[in-house]
């Protein structure tokens, strides 16, 4: 049995996606496959179930929805291993195998490609990084955000998806391969302009790539961004990367591994 949640979510076993009930149901799911193998307080469900304003019938709502997620697990048996869904005070645990969810796939194959990178094998960094973000289809649980939710949980698994796309991009400025993601760099930093790192990514290959202009022209645009909506110059780094430009320094050309 396989679980997605990078994406709306999804329940495959044998090969069949599995009916997954009503919307309450399939919140109470999703928000247990965030906190796979952790006790999840019945107060916490209450509380990302109805933004913390329940009806008074909403303990027997988890009860009802909680029945019907064993009813879907104990539906489709299997070896030794199976998901299991747990009363455990103060509310319910989901044990499974981490490899079954797509979200625990992903952040595993995030920290064997920092690994990679950070030990020297950049190349190796950015094919685990590219496999852990194909596991994406879409905004983490979109089809509940559609319906309203907005748990902050899902804040963070965003974030975890744009420093590993960084991670990935950073690993590829060390192959030398600032030309092939400048077009990608182009749409990220115009839909996240005030994430400093994508745009020091972003004028990095601009410059290595021989467009010097362009990139102080990204330098620009940025501080703008930071300004207006922030209050805020831009850190230290963009600063510093912005006088190297201005240089014409040695050091920020493409490295010697590239080479």
């Amino acid at each position: 049995m396989k679980f997605s949640v990078l994406g709306s979510i999804e329940v495959v076993s044998g090969g069949a996606h599995l009916e997954l009930g009503g919307i309450r149901q399939r919140a109470i799911l999703g928000y247990l496959l965030l906190n796979a193998n952790k006790v999840v307080a019945t107060s916490q469900i209450l509380h990302a179930t109805w933004d913390g304003c329940p009806p008074p019938t909403a303990r027997k709502m988890i009860q009802n929805a909680v029945s019907g997620i064993r009813r879907m697990l104990t539906a489709c048996t299997g070896p030794a291993g199976t998901p299991v869904l747990r009363t455990h005070p103060p509310g319910y645990q989901l044990r499974l195998d981490p490899e079954a969810v797509d979200l625990f796939r992903f952040r595993r194959l995030v920290r064997e490609g920092r690994l990679a990178s950070a030990e020297g094998s950049p190349a190796a960094g950015a094919e685990l990084l590219t496999e852990a973000l194909s596991l994406w289809r879409g905004r983490a649980l979109a089809d509940l955000i559609e319906t309203g939710i907005g748990w902050s949980e899902l804040t963070a698994i965003e974030d975890e998806r744009l420093s590993a796309i960084e991670d990935r991009l950073e690993a590829e400025l060390a192959c030398g391969r600032h030309r092939e993601i400048t077009p990608e760099l182009e749409v990220l930093t115009a839909t996240e302009p005030m994430r400093e790192r994508l745009c020091h990514q972003f004028m990095l290959a601009l410059y290595r790539s021989g467009r010097q202009v362009d990139a102080l022209r990204i330098y620009r645009r940025t501080r703008e961004a930071l300004v207006d909506g922030l209050g805020v110059e831009p850190g230290r780094g963009l600063q510093e990367l912005q006088q190297r430009i201005l240089k014409h320094d040695e050091l920020i050309q493409v490295p010697a591994l590239a080479a």
